[in-house]
């Protein structure tokens, strides 16, 4: 059975309320320390030694991730009934087993109740990604799992958790294959399809998490100049271009996503001219084409990782949507976005609000966007929301 860690007296409030870590400032005593390893399962019980979950341990601040409330095994029939679970969950939404779409987040975390583990799925290939040295210890289970639960939806199962797990753990993982082999990483989503680099791209390959959002774009795009600032695999580029805009022009300081977007644009639309990409500076680029645009989306990568960030990562939003509102033609529309997750909804629209009032334009709030279903917040961990963004018209 798996080794005992108590807590300090109170210390199990927040696990009462069924929050899914275990600080390590919580911890008062761990049976056998000595021999104790990053990754293991553990029993966590009160001062008292009363039970209150298992879950993983890992070196730093957050010290257990609860896998369960239950005093229970965390064995092969653990593993397929959360991911049956999550599974369920993605069919009655219905992003899974749809003609016209078979990109989708299976797992997401705490949102499923399986914390530090990601899967997402492209076509027949599902890619897991660990966030936690319990879920790498686990993968082999893992990956079993979703090839039971999945059978005949996905044949390869691909592990890329290089960028994510501690570095100070030293695991020497290497990125690879657990379960099949394939040259094809073309997904489709809601009938348009992307390359995805599930081998050397950011996250998994793709965001998914702007699926909704991207159409929602197409649906103002039509006779609009389109700007997709931060464009990375040109996923709104896409949808853009098939809700009939004008033109539309991506940008990216990365000169592997531009070929990544122009790859992209050319697959759903071969030899269309009103697309063009160009590897430049967010800054020195809307500085270049002021007032082309009448639709705008400011995309950028997390500004803040750690609260320590913050206020810089704050500064940057404003910074950026200043010169958002100052390029943006009258009666134009703009997309705005933050994926930090220590960046609230209240401190990104106060952002967005200081950056309106500096570009002295006049603004409404069109739509309040967030994380599609397929990446649900835990009711018990409201640290899950991360992804926030607004929809607005710039007079």
């Amino acid at each position: 059975m798996y080794r005992n860690i108590y807590l300090k007296k109170r210390k199990e409030e927040s696990l009462k309320r069924f929050h899914p870590w275990i600080f390590s400032g919580a911890i008062q005593k761990i049976e056998h320390p000595d021999t104790l390893e990053e990754g293991e399962v553990v029993r966590i019980l009160s001062d008292k030694g009363e039970f209150i979950a298992v879950g993983h341990y890992q070196i730093g601040s957050i010290a257990v991730r609860v896998l369960s409330f239950s005093d229970i095994v965390i064995d092969a029939s653990f593993w397929e009934s959360r991911i049956q679970s999550a599974l369920s969950s993605r069919i009655a939404i219905g992003v899974a087993d749809k003609e016209d779409n078979d990109t989708y987040r299976l797992v997401h975390g705490e949102g499923d109740n399986l914390p530090g583990l990601i899967v997402d799925c492209y076509g027949k290939t599902a890619v897991i990604q660990a966030h936690s040295v319990g879920m790498h210890v686990h993968r082999h289970d893992i990956s079993r799992a979703i090839a039971q639960v999945m059978a005949h939806r996905i044949e390869n199962i691909y592990y890329k958790s290089d960028t994510t797990l501690p570095f100070k753990a030293d695991l020497g993982q290497e990125n690879g294959f657990l379960i099949g082999g394939s040259d094809e990483n073309i997904g489709t989503e809601n009938g348009l399809q992307f390359h995805v680099d599930w081998l050397k791209g950011q996250k998994t390959g793709f965001f998914i998490d702007q699926r909704e959002n991207r159409s929602l774009l197409e649906k103002y795009s039509q006779g609009r100049s389109v700007l997709n600032m931060f464009c990375y695999t040109g996923g709104f580029s896409v949808y853009a271009m098939r809700g009939q805009a004008k033109l539309v022009h991506s940008v990216d300081s990365s000169a592997k996503a531009i070929e990544l977007t122009k790859q992209n644009t050319s697959l759903n639309f071969p030899n269309d001219t009103r697309h063009e990409a160009y590897c430049e500076d967010a800054f020195k680029f809307l500085d270049a084409n002021d007032n082309k645009y009448d639709l705008i989306v400011l995309d950028p990568p997390a500004f803040a990782k750690h609260k320590s960030a913050l206020r810089n990562a704050l500064k940057g939003y404003t910074r950026l949507n200043v010169k958002g509102f100052e390029s943006i033609k009258p009666g134009g529309i703009l997309f705005t976005f933050s994926c930090s997750q220590v960046v609230t909804k209240e401190n990104f629209r106060n952002a967005v609000f200081t950056a309106a009032a500096q570009a002295g334009r006049k603004v409404r709030i069109l739509h309040q966007l967030h994380q599609p279903a397929d990446h649900p917040i835990n009711i018990y961990h409201p640290e899950g929301e991360y992804l926030k963004g607004l929809v607005l018209y710039v007079e």
